[in-house]
């Protein structure tokens, strides 16, 4: 039995990505062990049906977190067994990189996203250059690697001269024999990180003038604040519902009940140009239509299928004036039921993770 060490950055609770390759994993007969970090004191416990391990961190952000979660990582490795490291992100690798040397270990690494091209680097010269410093030591280390898009992939080729592989962040195939209407409202829904330039405020601000709907937004992150007030400033609290983290059972029924899924990320940097965001097949697999921004991988889903909308601004009437006309019926998309079962028979992880395992069986 082959073992993994699996690295993330992240506290493993909500990552449904490192999750679903652990699990897929572990149920290929690889003895699988995640390992992230915890909040210093949270005691909370993961039952997951493969090993995990979380270190307590002194420091939650900037240099130093990165610095101290790659040097307990590399001690961790350091003293580990392990066949197979497998380094989720950029910030992972250096630790990684170095102990695949050392102990003479495959390493594969999966790019979640163009890590030194996201809106957080943007303008920050220094920084975004110490990134791709790390990013050109590192990956050429890698005996396997891989990233969510094909754009993505595209742009590490040619950047570095590697074969990166694409293996999609597909949610698992529900089957779904009858959609039943389980909600009279027109519900449009967000699931996802509350982050700048994610399109949220924009489609906050459609809402003065989209008519009999109220927006759902699931999910936490840096401007949730910022994004209740703004709610709020405009009157919109009976319109606009915060509802928080919640559990992926629940957040799937809501889902199911609403009319329309928004992923209405900006062209701001490489990353989100990229994108193929999860929650955009997780509206799929719960056959709802979408709204979209019109950046290449995520136009080239909607239109393949013809699942949805595409947006060509971000302007708050523009998008109300889309949305108004979906929900009274004006734009109809033919067949819309019929392509989003076919597209969720297609785009879920059931056949995905059948490209993961075939990568991880070229490692002999």
């Amino acid at each position: 039995m082959k073992r993994v060490i699996v690295t993330v950055s992240n506290d493993l609770i909500s990552d449904n990505r490192v999750h679903k390759v652990c699990s897929s994993l572990h149920n290929s007969n690889y003895s699988v062990l995640l390992v992230g970090r915890r909040k210093f004191f949270e005691k909370r416990r993961l039952d997951r049906p493969y090993a995990t391990h979380r270190m307590a961190l002194l420091f939650r952000k900037s240099f130093l977190f990165y610095a101290e979660l790659n040097i307990r990582m590399l001690l961790l490795l350091l003293f580990r067994k392990a066949d197979i490291l497998l380094s989720n992100d950029l910030d992972t690798l250096p630790a990684n990189g170095i102990i695949s040397k050392w102990k003479s270990c495959f390493l594969v690494y999966d790019s979640h996203e163009l890590f030194t091209e996201v809106p957080e680097l943007v303008g920050r010269l220094k920084v975004k250059a110490i990134w791709e410093k790390l990013e050109n030591k590192f990956i050429k280390r890698a005996n396997i690697s891989f990233t969510v898009s094909s754009s993505i992939a595209k742009y590490y080729m040619e950047k570095y001269k590697i074969v990166m592989h694409v293996v999609r962040n597909l949610p698992l195939r529900i089957d779904m024999t009858n959609k039943d209407d389980v909600n009279n409202q027109n519900i449009i829904v967000y699931q996802g990180a509350l982050n700048i330039n994610r399109g949220i405020e924009h489609m906050i601000y459609a809402m003065q003038y989209i008519e009999n709907a109220v927006l759902h937004i699931y999910g936490r992150g840096d401007i949730e604040k910022d994004l209740q007030k703004l709610a709020k400033r405009l009157q919109l609290t009976d319109k606009v519902k915060f509802l928080g983290r919640v559990p992926l059972e629940l957040l799937q029924e809501n889902t199911r009940g609403a009319r329309l899924g928004i992923s209405l990320e900006e062209d701001y940097g490489l990353n989100y140009r990229y994108a193929l965001p999860n929650k955009l097949f997780d509206y799929i697999q719960n056959r709802i239509p979408v709204l979209i921004s019109d950046l290449p991988e995520m136009r080239s889903i909607v239109k393949q299928y013809n699942i949805g909308l595409i947006a060509e601004s971000h302007d708050a009437q523009y998008l109300a004036r889309m949305v108004n006309s979906f929900l009274s019926g004006e734009i109809c998309i033919e067949n819309i039921e019929n392509n989003l079962n076919d597209a969720a028979s297609e785009l879920n992880w059931d056949l995905e993770e059948k490209v993961l395992l075939e990568l991880f069986s070229r490692l002999d």
